[in-house]
């Protein structure tokens, strides 16, 4: 195909704040998880599929295929799409009680 250009498994964008390697990282509607650290204005290479434990909002519970959301604001995974302000990112693959402090996630892509 002429026109193809990549998987898109990784995708390099530029960072419009400072991520750290493994963080979630919003640009637009493009999520994904950081694979090194980048300062504002650098090239920083997003993850956008498989599966990731991810900082979660304490009180919230997960179970197996819940959808997962995610709150750029606190850079934690939520149960909550918050009026449709936090962008839908994937689905849980593990159980999280309330309690816990993360869950797995396998991201969108």
């Amino acid at each position: 195909m002429k026109n193809y250009v990549q998987k898109g498994e990784n995708i390099t964008v530029t960072a419009t704040a400072a991520a750290n390697s493994g963080e979630g990282v919003l640009v637009g509607s493009l999520f994904g998880i950081a694979a090194g650290d980048a300062a504002i204005g650098e090239d920083l290479d997003l993850v956008t599929v498989g599966v990731f434990t991810m900082p979660k909002v304490n009180t919230d519970a997960f179970t197996v295929g819940t959808v997962v959301y995610w709150d750029d604001s606190a850079g934690l995974v939520t149960t909550d799409d918050d009026t449709g302000t936090n962008p839908e990112i994937g689905l849980a693959v593990t159980a999280a009680a309330n309690p816990s402090g993360t869950v797995n996630v396998r991201l969108n892509g």
